[in-house]
């Protein structure tokens, strides 16, 4: 069988490469991660559902794949582009080569691409339409066929990728465990309504590490099954998709909000700002990698933090009497995070459980319990 593969673009560029992945074809919009490792858990990370994601680091695979550092329980991008796979998997964790495992998968993979050319085309024309095959390789047919796919703009992914029904996060929450080692005070166990738009495994984990009882929901959930729930905060995940194409989670997180301490990330955080009236657009070429730097505005601290987004709050659409402009981006200075000024209601453009990436936001799970506890800071 052919080895060959294209990728094409809607303006007609096109990169040749080698499969090495799944057969097929797939379409998307095409993005750039600046991620140096990691490219498991981006891979597992159902924020990217509807994207081809290219890495701009140009070796990739040199580690494997293991069953622990899945996100979900499958790739979720569209397709996978690289400039070079590894010839060699090393590490005593790995189980399966990434070759083998996007194989099995079912994930339609390139290698040979020039991705800086691909990346350089990103950013001066911003995100674009694209068609990955190892199957048709006629160049002007691919090239119609990714005119003529659905982009990102009003689409609701969520749906694809959220869960069917509620359902407890297995883990127990630390420090509630009457089975822990002498000297762990036991704690207060907060219960957690954690809203699924595609929510990372270790995001659940982080919030059972701060001690709380988690409940994941579907995005579909309503408010007032919500709070039927009698949680002590609500979570709004990260997710894919354009967040105007989902009212529906829009509505339900508005009828939550002033009834219990609400802390959102990612796509959790553009849906919790058109909650609070303000509005949303799209990026150029959105966020996607593991070293964005972001100013805390009331700290004067940086962060470095691991963000995957094509979508924005515009921060002229937020209320001021009402909420702050908490983050921003020293990149674009776009919003990265906003707080209700009266409210225990507050949310981030990026992912603060960092997997993969920096642990320099990993504090905010913190706050999210303070604000439980009934108080601010850290």
């Amino acid at each position: 069988m052919s080895k060959k593969a294209i990728l094409a673009i809607e303006d007609g560029t096109l990169f040749h490469g080698e499969s090495f992945g799944a057969h097929g074809e797939v379409a998307g919009e095409v993005i750039f991660n600046t991620a140096m490792t990691g490219y498991q858990e981006i891979l597992t990370d159902p924020s990217y559902k509807g994207q081809i994601v290219t890495m701009t680091y140009p070796l990739i695979g040199n580690y494997g794949v293991n069953s622990e550092d899945m996100e979900s329980p499958k790739p979720q991008p569209e397709g996978f582009v690289i400039r070079a796979l590894s010839p060699i998997a090393s590490n005593w964790r790995k189980q399966q080569t990434l070759e083998e495992w996007l194989q099995a998968q079912g994930t339609v993979a390139i290698q040979g691409v020039e991705t800086r050319a691909l990346t350089t085309l990103l950013r001066e024309k911003g995100a674009l339409k694209g068609i990955l095959s190892t199957t048709d390789l006629d160049e002007a047919r691919l090239v119609k066929k990714a005119k003529d796919s659905p982009g990102l703009v009003g689409r609701d992914l969520v749906k694809e990728v959220t869960c069917k029904k509620l359902y407890p996060w297995p883990e127990t929450p630390k420090g509630s465990d009457p089975k822990e080692p002498l000297g762990v005070r036991p704690q207060k166990v907060f219960h957690v309504v954690a809203v699924d738009c595609g929510m990372k495994a270790h995001i659940a984990r982080m919030l059972t590490e701060s001690g709380c009882r988690v409940t994941v929901a579907p995005a579909t959930i309503r408010a007032e099954e919500i709070l039927e729930l009698k949680a002590d905060g609500l979570f709004l995940s990260n997710g894919p998709g354009d967040p105007e194409g989902m009212p529906y989670l829009v509505s339900a997180v508005r009828g939550c909000i002033g009834k219990l301490p609400i802390f959102g990330i990612c796509l959790g955080h553009q849906i919790l700002g058109l909650a609070l009236g303000g509005k949303t657009y799209k990026l150029k070429f959105g966020h996607h990698g593991a070293n964005h730097p972001v100013l805390d505005v009331r700290t004067a601290k940086v962060e470095i933090t691991a963000q995957n987004h094509g979508f924005s709050v515009d921060p002229a659409s937020i209320p001021g009497d009402a909420t702050e402009i908490t983050h921003i981006n020293l990149n674009d200075k776009t919003c990265e995070g906003i707080r209700h000024k009266k409210l225990p209601v507050f949310s981030v453009q990026y992912h603060p459980e960092a997997s993969p990436g920096p642990h320099d936001a990993r504090y905010l799970f913190g706050r999210f319990v303070n604000l439980m506890k009934g108080k601010e800071g850290e």
